[in-house]
Protein backbone atom coordinates (compact mmCIF):
# COMPACT_ATOMS: atom_id res chain seq x y z
CA UNK A 1 0.00 0.00 0.00
CA UNK A 2 2.76 2.50 0.92
CA UNK A 3 4.24 2.17 -2.25
CA UNK A 4 1.32 2.30 -3.86
CA UNK A 5 0.41 5.73 -2.12
CA UNK A 6 4.44 7.00 -3.29
CA UNK A 7 3.69 6.08 -6.56
CA UNK A 8 0.33 8.10 -7.27
CA UNK A 9 2.22 11.00 -5.59
CA UNK A 10 4.83 10.86 -8.35
CA UNK A 11 2.78 10.44 -11.18
CA UNK A 12 0.38 12.94 -9.81
CA UNK A 13 3.59 15.53 -9.26
CA UNK A 14 5.18 14.91 -12.98
CA UNK A 15 1.90 15.24 -14.24
CA UNK A 16 1.34 18.88 -12.61
CA UNK A 17 4.78 19.61 -13.14
CA UNK A 18 4.62 18.93 -17.23
CA UNK A 19 1.41 21.32 -16.93
CA UNK A 20 3.16 23.97 -15.26
CA UNK A 21 6.40 23.91 -17.71
CA UNK A 22 4.65 23.79 -20.76
CA UNK A 23 0.87 24.74 -20.26
CA UNK A 24 0.84 27.17 -17.80
CA UNK A 25 3.84 28.98 -17.05
CA UNK A 26 4.47 30.53 -14.03
CA UNK A 27 4.36 30.02 -10.18
CA UNK A 28 0.88 28.67 -10.26
CA UNK A 29 -1.28 26.11 -8.19
CA UNK A 30 -0.05 22.83 -10.65
CA UNK A 31 3.01 24.43 -9.74
CA UNK A 32 2.94 24.37 -6.21
CA UNK A 33 0.51 21.24 -6.15
CA UNK A 34 3.56 19.20 -7.85
CA UNK A 35 6.28 20.45 -5.75
CA UNK A 36 3.72 19.62 -2.68
CA UNK A 37 3.39 16.16 -3.65
CA UNK A 38 6.82 15.16 -5.13
CA UNK A 39 7.96 16.48 -1.50
CA UNK A 40 5.59 14.43 0.45
CA UNK A 41 6.24 11.37 -1.27
CA UNK A 42 9.75 11.67 -0.68
CA UNK A 43 8.97 12.45 3.17
CA UNK A 44 6.37 9.83 3.16
CA UNK A 45 9.16 7.18 1.36
CA UNK A 46 11.62 8.25 4.17
CA UNK A 47 9.30 8.36 7.60
CA UNK A 48 7.09 5.39 6.71
CA UNK A 49 9.72 2.38 5.08
CA UNK A 50 13.11 3.83 5.94
CA UNK A 51 16.13 5.97 4.53
CA UNK A 52 16.81 2.99 1.97
CA UNK A 53 13.47 3.35 0.89
CA UNK A 54 13.77 7.24 0.72
CA UNK A 55 16.57 7.50 -1.09
CA UNK A 56 15.24 4.88 -4.08
CA UNK A 57 12.46 7.04 -4.00
CA UNK A 58 14.23 10.42 -4.00
CA UNK A 59 16.46 9.15 -7.06
CA UNK A 60 13.31 7.96 -8.79
CA UNK A 61 11.84 11.10 -8.79
CA UNK A 62 14.44 12.90 -9.79
CA UNK A 63 14.84 10.70 -13.02
CA UNK A 64 10.92 10.71 -13.48
CA UNK A 65 11.03 14.10 -13.63
CA UNK A 66 13.79 14.92 -16.10
CA UNK A 67 12.94 12.28 -18.01
CA UNK A 68 9.45 13.29 -18.72
CA UNK A 69 10.60 16.67 -19.07
CA UNK A 70 12.80 15.54 -21.82
CA UNK A 71 10.64 13.26 -23.47
CA UNK A 72 7.75 15.73 -23.86
CA UNK A 73 9.86 18.16 -25.13
CA UNK A 74 10.80 16.01 -27.82
CA UNK A 75 7.91 14.63 -28.72
CA UNK A 76 5.66 16.06 -31.04
CA UNK A 77 2.89 17.24 -28.58
CA UNK A 78 4.39 21.20 -28.52
CA UNK A 79 4.30 21.22 -32.31
CA UNK A 80 0.96 20.53 -32.20
CA UNK A 81 0.08 23.35 -29.93
CA UNK A 82 2.33 25.57 -30.99
CA UNK A 83 1.68 29.09 -33.20
CA UNK A 84 2.82 29.14 -36.55
CA UNK A 85 1.70 31.96 -37.92
CA UNK A 86 3.64 35.64 -38.65
CA UNK A 87 1.82 38.59 -38.27
CA UNK A 88 2.99 40.44 -41.46
CA UNK A 89 0.33 43.26 -41.27
CA UNK A 90 1.68 46.59 -41.42
CA UNK A 91 0.00 50.03 -39.72
CA UNK A 92 -1.93 51.88 -42.75
CA UNK A 93 0.06 55.59 -42.52
CA UNK A 94 -2.11 56.86 -45.83
CA UNK A 95 -3.19 59.45 -43.93
CA UNK A 96 -0.10 60.56 -42.85
CA UNK A 97 0.54 61.79 -46.22
CA UNK A 98 -2.73 63.26 -46.85
CA UNK A 99 -3.15 65.65 -43.62
CA UNK A 100 -0.48 68.76 -43.47
CA UNK A 101 0.49 70.64 -40.66
CA UNK A 102 -2.01 73.24 -39.54
CA UNK A 103 -4.91 71.71 -40.77
CA UNK A 104 -7.79 71.54 -38.18
CA UNK A 105 -11.22 69.31 -37.19
CA UNK A 106 -12.48 67.79 -34.82
CA UNK A 107 -11.63 64.90 -31.58
CA UNK A 108 -14.29 62.33 -31.94
CA UNK A 109 -13.29 60.58 -28.98
CA UNK A 110 -11.78 61.46 -25.88
CA UNK A 111 -7.96 62.45 -26.29
CA UNK A 112 -6.65 60.52 -23.29
CA UNK A 113 -3.21 61.33 -25.03
CA UNK A 114 -4.06 59.14 -27.77
CA UNK A 115 -7.35 58.89 -29.60
CA UNK A 116 -8.72 59.62 -32.73
CA UNK A 117 -10.10 62.75 -34.87
CA UNK A 118 -11.73 63.83 -37.63
CA UNK A 119 -9.50 65.37 -40.25
CA UNK A 120 -10.37 66.85 -43.65
CA UNK A 121 -13.32 64.53 -43.17
CA UNK A 122 -10.98 61.47 -42.62
CA UNK A 123 -11.11 59.79 -39.27
CA UNK A 124 -7.14 59.27 -38.23
CA UNK A 125 -5.67 58.53 -34.79
CA UNK A 126 -3.85 61.65 -33.18
CA UNK A 127 -1.93 61.56 -29.97
CA UNK A 128 -2.49 65.14 -28.21
CA UNK A 129 0.18 67.56 -26.79
CA UNK A 130 -2.05 69.42 -24.78
CA UNK A 131 -3.20 66.56 -22.12
CA UNK A 132 -6.34 65.22 -22.34
CA UNK A 133 -8.91 66.18 -24.66
CA UNK A 134 -12.60 65.73 -24.82
CA UNK A 135 -14.58 64.76 -27.53
CA UNK A 136 -15.77 66.93 -29.54
CA UNK A 137 -12.74 69.26 -29.21
CA UNK A 138 -11.67 71.42 -31.88
CA UNK A 139 -7.98 70.12 -32.55
CA UNK A 140 -4.85 71.63 -35.40
CA UNK A 141 -2.25 69.66 -36.32
CA UNK A 142 1.09 70.34 -35.15
CA UNK A 143 3.52 68.15 -35.95
CA UNK A 144 3.43 64.75 -37.93
CA UNK A 145 6.39 62.85 -36.37
CA UNK A 146 7.17 58.93 -37.75
CA UNK A 147 3.62 58.32 -38.58
CA UNK A 148 1.95 60.44 -35.63
CA UNK A 149 -0.49 62.91 -35.85
CA UNK A 150 0.49 64.91 -33.03
CA UNK A 151 -2.65 68.09 -32.60
CA UNK A 152 -3.34 70.37 -29.75
CA UNK A 153 -6.66 72.31 -28.96
CA UNK A 154 -7.64 74.93 -31.23
CA UNK A 155 -7.81 78.28 -29.74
Amino acid sequence: MDILIIAVLLIAAIILLLVEIFFIPGISIAGIAAVGALLYANYYAFVYMGPVAGFITLTVSAIACIGSIVLFMRSKTLDKISLKKNIDSKVDKKAEHSIQVGEKGVATTRLALIGYAEINGKIVEVKSTDGFLDEKTAVIVTRISDGTILVEKDK
